[in-house]
């Protein structure tokens, strides 16, 4: 085994565990542990889709030397996986339990008594029956294609001494998957049972009597495909197509994950395997009778508001709010926003003021992900109609965002924009809006550069950095960057933005050499690095070259980090956290020391192979102090978390930190907030950064060595 890397796919179920660390803990209200769970698989649900599925296809189509390395990986996923389902399904009952307490009760269609029964069949037969599509199966006809963001039910039907099976999709898209019914008469309380267990009450009615039915058992099941899209590297007029056939060949993608109900016949089970075609390398995960457990993301709160995590009003940014517009605001100074602490409208009323605004000549903005409903499309199109010159880049490989970015380019080139369909072989990832504005005789920039997407949604539960700029060379690169995307066999000169996939690795690596030869002349130095995955090799070895040196390392780190810190020799150095909490930690941050006078950049891009060589991101400098000053705060209070902060090192046991007994609590979140509302900060332990050297060095040094 490697001792200086960590799989990313162990280290991604180690970050999953920590969503369920979150279901699991006491203090977080129990609406929202529900909802963790939902989380948790809604992750793994996208973990088997993209990444088990391409360990998947590794050991089948690596060369013979590396196919077992990718088997042995396989099944050690697979062990991983049952360990979490099986703490998933404890969880799961705790709190269902604790619910029980707060008289909120979820139950099968076992514990209805005479008078929920008739509810639930007069509700089957208004609402539900109508939707129902069962499928008979027989070895003369295919298994249909399953839809893998639904779940079904496995049938067993038994008749004359005869054996059936059926399938049955549950209309999870149509209907509701947790509905209230009546309580029992003379209890207090508040009842609700899942579709698939209303359906199950009236499971022979399903077949209509057809079938003179003796017995009918069904059993939940959930299949997960390959979602890898199969692309020309050629962006021609026909790419939408391409990219439609490639969803059409998504849904017949290779099946990598099977979940069913332990507790189904074997006969039923051994049917289904083989119907499927599941193989020695898909997974099959016994479990409950509950799966697409993500429904629980969206479980309602029936009791007090107390039982749910408490909305916290967005924080006012006074220099925006007194000033005559935005855009006038923006050229007194430079601004730094911080979802979902400040309020997302800010940048929509940014694009809305543009649109209308006389002096503005173009305005140009990449979209990855949009929110259903969007705002900030809605204001593109108003530019328009204010006849404005609009380019929009909608990247069309957004993973699983594919199809609505198909319709999202086709509403945005209807309404006459031009519309920019991504880069040949690489994702434009991206966050950038450029508007020209006439001021006098000359065009002036007005620029976004930011860590997350254009997303309404997303913007009040993951946390991203938005920077609101006047800074005209930084708004010469960014339109630069537009110039690239459009016309890709062009190579600009950028001194300020690192741009992947054209100079993001020279930079990167510049920046963590010059710390390294900073600590070689015993001068100030360090690397501070938040961001969602660390899995770059070549980063990572020149990181531990930097802990050699005796830099101080601190990783922030979300999700994937295959780098193992505190490795004495290696990384003692270097140590490294994981916060999981409330909002989703979403932005890039890089800050280096730089023998005393720092350097912060925030960043679109993770520090991923495919990120920094293989497709469209920026990394930008942070120059204004004042944002640097607030940049840092926000850093170091989440380095000083002492409540949902876990540590992430070699063992994987994804440990909280100590606390000591004379410190206060520090949960970054709750003080970030209370950091921008007020400008305050809590007493927080000082950082050193001058070089530190590791033991080995020591002994030499003292040996004369």
């Amino acid at each position: 085994m490697d001792s200086t890397w960590v799989a990313k796919e162990l280290s991604w179920l180690s970050f999953n565990e920590r969503v369920l660390q979150e279901a699991a803990d006491p203090s977080v209200p129990i609406i929202q542990r529900i909802r963790y769970l939902g989380i948790f698989s809604n992750n793994l649900d996208e973990f088997f889709r993209v990444r088990v599925a391409d360990v998947r296809r590794l050991a089948v189509f690596s060369a013979a030397s590396k196919q077992d390395e990718y088997k042995a990986l396989m099944e050690e996923i697979r062990q991983k996986v049952l360990k979490l389902q099986q703490r998933f399904d404890v969880v799961y009952r705790e709190n269902l339990k604790e619910l029980r307490r707060r008289k909120i009760y979820l139950i099968n269609e076992k514990q209805l008594d005479d008078a929920q029964t008739n509810y639930v069949r007069s509700y089957f037969h208004s609402h539900i029956q109508q939707e129902l599509i069962p499928i008979i199966l027989d070895d003369g006809n295919p298994i249909p294609e399953l839809n893998e963001s639904s779940i079904y039910l496995a049938i067993r039907l038994g008749y004359e001494s005869q054996t059936r099976f059926a399938l049955l999709e549950i209309p999870t898209s149509r209907l509701d998957r947790f509905i209230r019914i009546p309580g029992r008469k003379g209890k207090r309380g508040k009842v609700l049972i899942a579709l698939e267990n209303m359906i199950r009450v009236c499971l022979p009615e399903v077949f209509r009597g057809i079938f003179p039915l003796e017995t009918a058992d069904a059993y939940t099941i959930k299949l997960t495909r390959d979602a890898e899209l199969e692309l020309s590297e050629e962006v021609t007029h026909t790419f939408v197509e391409k990219m439609t056939q490639s969803l059409k060949r998504r849904k017949k993608g290779d099946p990598v994950r099977f979940v069913y109900d332990a507790a189904m016949p074997n006969d039923l089970l051994d049917y289904l395997v083989k119907r499927l075609g599941l193989g020695k390398l898909d997974s099959m995960i016994p479990g409950g009778r509950y799966h697409n457990s993500k429904d629980f993301m969206r479980f309602p709160n029936l009791g007090p508001s107390y039982l749910d995590a408490k909305a916290l009003p967005t924080i006012p940014v006074p220099v925006i709010d007194k000033a005559a517009n935005i855009l006038s605001c923006l050229r007194d100074q430079d601004i730094l926003l911080y979802y979902p602490y400040h309020s997302f409208n800010y940048l929509t009323d940014l694009l809305k003021t543009a649109a209308i605004d006389p002096a503005v000549k173009s305005i140009k903005a990449s979209l990855y992900r949009v929110a259903s409903n969007s705002h900030v499309v809605d204001a593109l199109l108003n530019a328009v109609a204010n006849h404005k010159e609009v380019t929009v880049v909608v990247e069309l490989q957004a993973r699983f965002d594919e199809e609505a970015n198909i319709a999202l380019s086709q509403r945005l080139t209807d309404g006459g924009v031009n519309v920019i369909l991504g880069v040949p072989g690489l994702k434009v990832h991206s966050k950038l809006i450029s508007i020209v504005r006439q001021e006098g005789s000359v065009q002036r920039y007005y620029t976004h550069v930011g860590t997350g997407n254009f997303n309404e949604k997303t913007a009040t539960v993951y946390t991203d950095f938005s920077l609101l700029t006047y800074d005209q060379e930084i708004g010469d690169e960014v339109a630069k960057v537009f110039d690239f995307i459009a016309y890709n066999y062009k190579r600009h000169e950028f001194n300020h933005l690192g741009v992947s996939p054209l100079n993001s690795r020279e930079r990167l690596l510049a920046l963590v050499k010059a710390e390294i030869h900073n600590a070689k002349k015993g001068d100030e130095c360090g690397i501070t690095l938040k961001c969602n995955n660390l899995v770059d090799r070549e980063l990572i070895d020149l990181l531990y070259e930097a802990s050699s040196a005796g830099v101080p390392v601190r990783l922030i780190v979300r999700g994937m980090c295959s780098l193992v810190p505190g490795v004495v020799g290696l990384s003692e150095n270097i140590e490294a956290i994981s916060i999981v909490d409330g909002f989703l930690e979403h932005p890039r941050v890089y800050i280096f020391r730089n023998a005393g006078e720092p350097r912060y950049f925030i960043s679109s891009a993770d520090l991923m192979t495919r990120n920094i060589d293989f497709r469209v991101e920026v990394t930008c400098p942070i120059y204004s102090k004042s944002l640097q000053k607030m940049l840092q705060s926000i850093i170091d209070l989440q380095w000083a978390d002492n409540v949902k902060a876990r540590i992430i090192d070699a063992s994987q046991s994804n440990s909280f930190r100590t606390r000591k007994k004379s410190g206060g609590k520090i949960r970054s979140q709750g003080q970030t907030y209370k950091f921008l509302s007020t400008g305050k900060l809590p007493r927080m332990a000082k950082l050193d950064y001058k070089p530190r050297l590791g033991k080995a060095k020591k002994k030499r040094k003292k040996s004369g060595g």
